[in-house]
């Protein structure tokens, strides 16, 4: 996951007066290849690569680099973004804030700050010990809380807009601070104002409403249900919960191992299509179905890969579908961005051939496409 991904500046209109350092914002380190900042471990050269370690400083170096005219790409987990073999032009701004704020009493529950470049799994850890409850299945997910929002992360039964209460961001056109309740950020599946408009908001922290207790949230998830031995609706322990997506996470490869190749990926490759209720009717009766509120039906794309011809580990030596699960695409140690989106073409395309449906990337594509 990757907070605000920005691969070029915004032509709004200058304002604001926020105040800043020249030398220290315009600070860089090296330059370095992006397949060191990347879970995909895949990406060309950075020109300049600037670690924003407070909110001033990520603010400060996005306004004068947009002042300029100098592209900004965004990074900080690394765990959603695929970068082309060429690089990026331009300067790579790596979130490196920190920083947990809490507000907590037995009636509202906890009220918690995150700043951006928190990692995430590490924020969930400690909800689990604190007694923080809503995103105990959001467990073992790789990357920064400041992307949490952009994409709407889900899993499990669980998105993170369920308990958002606002986001703080940096606005790239009115050149100000702007918070966003959670009515406002346009939450749907995968989906936010946020990746709407990719080239405005720089996410800066999010404020999360949670619940205080030992048990999770109702088990919303059929498989992660069955795991924790309860009926979907149920609930268990949050600390079981958490230990129990570890374990189902672990064993489809989702969760970062140096050593795994399986997880030298970028996650879920394709989104879960969404689909008309006569295109669902198209497919086979046993393909999965799941009814939505808004009256379009949710298909599963790893069941789609897997029946269009596409098993476990289906590619070459440099890359190919993880032998644990067929809806992350991976790294084998010595692939090249270029071989993996061509694997990806084959995917998708071999879906559309069987079933009519055209899957949709989800990690950030920089300097490619499919």
């Amino acid at each position: 996951m990757n907070p605000a991904l920005r691969t070029t500046a915004p032509t709004a209109p200058a304002g604001g007066s926020l105040r800043h350092s020249r030398a220290e914002s315009t600070a860089s380190v090296a330059a370095m290849d992006l397949a060191e900042m990347t879970t995909l471990r895949l990406g060309g050269p950075a020109r300049a690569v600037i670690e924003a370690t407070t909110e001033e400083h990520l603010v400060d170096v996005v306004r004068i680099a947009d002042e300029g005219g100098d592209p900004v790409l965004l990074v900080a987990g690394g765990s959603n973004l695929v970068v082309s073999d060429e690089g990026v032009v331009g300067t790579v701004v790596r979130v490196l804030t920190r920083g947990v704020t809490v507000d907590a009493d037995a009636c509202s529950g906890a009220m918690v700050t995150v700043a951006a470049g928190e990692p995430w799994d590490a924020f969930v850890a400690r909800a689990v010990d604190e007694g923080w409850i809503g995103i105990e299945a959001l467990s073992g997910i790789p990357g920064s809380t400041g992307a949490t929002p952009v994409q709407n992360v889900g899993a499990y039964g669980q998105e993170v807009s369920q308990t958002i209460a606002s986001v703080r961001t940096y606005d790239r056109y009115d050149r100000r601070i702007r918070t966003f309740a959670a009515a406002d950020c346009g939450f749907a599946y995968r989906h936010s104002r946020f990746k709407a408009e990719p080239q405005r908001h720089v996410v800066l922290s999010v404020t999360f409403q949670l619940a205080l207790g030992d048990l999770g949230v109702p088990v919303a998830y059929a498989e992660l249900a069955r795991t924790l031995g309860v009926e979907v609706g149920g609930r268990a322990p949050a600390t079981a919960v958490r230990e129990a997506v570890l374990g189902l996470r672990r064993g489809k490869g989702m969760v970062l191992d140096p050593a795994d190749h399986d997880t030298w990926s970028a996650g879920s490759f394709f989104t879960n299509p969404l689909l008309t209720p006569e295109q669902a009717a198209s497919l086979p009766a046993e393909a999965p179905r799941f009814d939505q509120p808004d009256g379009t039906v949710k298909t599963s794309a790893a069941w789609l890969i897997d029946h269009a011809g596409f098993a476990k580990g289906h590619g070459t030596s440099a890359v190919s579908l993880s032998t644990k699960h067929t809806l992350a695409l991976t790294n084998r140690g010595s692939g090249t961005t270029a071989q993996l989106l061509d694997l990806a073409r084959e995917v998708r395309d071999g879906v559309r051939a069987a079933y009519g449906i055209t899957l949709v990337n989800e990690p950030v594509l920089v300097g490619c496409s499919l």
